[in-house]
């Protein structure tokens, strides 16, 4: 089936993180970051209707000097996005980045009504809070930078928990089921077992006294190892994490490889999508699905579709169940797609890059069903043929005989 999709130009606009906040609105991240480049910083609330439909409603310019939002999640409920965002380099030399903001969306208009320094992110250090992720409940919130990474209530944003100690691995993605947190690193996956998701305004709010809260630490259920790859790599990295929308038994990874240094032609950066059972922690389906490494991927909230783009500029749709190729766009952007997000009612995907635009992809609902109805009918002929040469040369040897 031939899915409709579409390039939108944004011009000076580079973009880096990207949320919907309904079915058809979605608010992108992006800007020039802390360079002198003069292209500002800003987060976009659009329209997207379908393919061809994206219109601007409104934009929020962020203080000179400061970050892009370089990652986001939003709480459609209460219309509220929670993105990273470095303060400038003023703030940063004095320990006070407020890297942690909170914009919402009201009669549609984007404005702040929160910030917070939420990890040790200081000058120079080149680190900025590159994962935000919500619960499903979206009572808690995670958010990470290279190696350190805190738990925190939504919408207080005040902490959850202590703060996880500083990785020896630089983490990647963080996904939340309702029990646990997975935080995925470079070479391992970290379980952990979730706190009682209590924001930390209940009690203040119950009793009418601001009482310092007693956080607890995390407890590590389990570390997973990268699994084995077919090939002669040097090496692989955990580069993404999903648990399964409405299954948590299905962690969904992504894992780029590491080629072998040799003095020829350079071998390619492969890309693999792992299907782990969480009650096993075995790996119970695993697919190529690039010569080049994925750097960004996310699972349709109905569950049916894994996406994800790619180093040569591909954005790609999978089947979840089978892992077959459903839509395959090269040079979907001219430069890597930064981020990637379906919409909640998992028919239309966004991806966007540094390139200054957007595709918009329209999922339609029988995109699933229509290509497995054809790979079925393809087993069943090949089947059929088999059985057929069987019985023909059973009788020919008979006549033989």
């Amino acid at each position: 089936m031939r899915t409709k999709h579409a390039a939108h130009p944004l011009p000076t606009f580079p973009v880096y993180s990207c949320a919907f906040v309904s079915p058809t609105e979605v608010v992108l991240g992006g800007g020039g970051g802390q360079s002198r480049s003069g292209i500002k910083n800003k987060l976009r609330l659009y329209r997207v209707d379908n393919e061809k439909s994206v219109e601007l409603l409104d934009e929020f310019e962020l203080d000179k000097g400061e970050d892009a939002p370089m990652s986001m999640a939003a709480h459609a409920e209460s219309r509220k996005i929670i993105c990273g965002v470095n303060s400038s380099e003023e703030y940063l030399q004095n320990g006070h980045n407020q890297n942690c903001r909170m914009f919402k969306i009201k009669e549609g208009k984007l404005s702040l009504v929160e910030t917070r320094n939420t990890l040790n992110l200081k000058a120079g250090d080149d680190d900025f809070q590159k994962v935000t992720t919500l619960s499903p409940d979206g009572s808690l919130l995670a958010v990470s930078g290279n190696r350190d990474l805190s738990l925190i209530s939504f919408p207080s944003l005040k902490p959850a928990t202590s703060p996880l100690s500083p990785f020896k691995e630089d983490i990647y993605d963080a996904t939340f089921s309702t029990e646990t947190l997975v935080v995925a690193t470079t070479i391992h996956l970290f379980v952990y077992n979730l706190p009682s998701a209590v924001d930390g305004n209940a009690e203040s709010k119950k009793t009418g006294k601001q009482k310092a809260p007693f956080l607890t630490d995390l407890e590590l259920l389990k570390t997973i190892d990268r699994p084995a790859l077919p090939g002669k790599d040097a090496g692989s990295s955990f580069r993404a994490a999903r648990f399964h929308p409405t299954d948590s038994k299905v962690l969904y990874t992504v894992i780029n490889t590491i080629p072998p240094r040799t003095r020829t032609k350079s071998s390619p950066r492969r890309a693999f999508v792992c299907r782990f059972d969480t009650q096993t922690w075995q790996v119970t389906k695993l697919r190529k699905i690039s010569d080049q490494g994925v750097t960004c991927f996310d699972v349709s909230p109905n569950g049916k579709f894994l996406a994800f783009g790619s180093a040569d500029y591909t954005v790609g749709i999978l089947d979840a169940h089978t892992f077959a190729p459903l839509v395959t766009i090269l040079k979907a952007h001219d430069f890597p797609p930064t981020t990637l997000r379906f919409n909640p009612e998992s028919n239309l995907l966004i991806s966007g890059s540094v390139d200054n635009s957007i595709r918009v992809v329209s999922v339609p609902e029988t995109l699933a069903e229509s290509t497995w109805s054809w790979s079925s009918w393809i087993i069943i002929i090949v089947t059929l043929l088999v059985l057929l040469f069987a019985f023909i040369a059973q009788q020919m040897h008979h006549s033989y005989s």
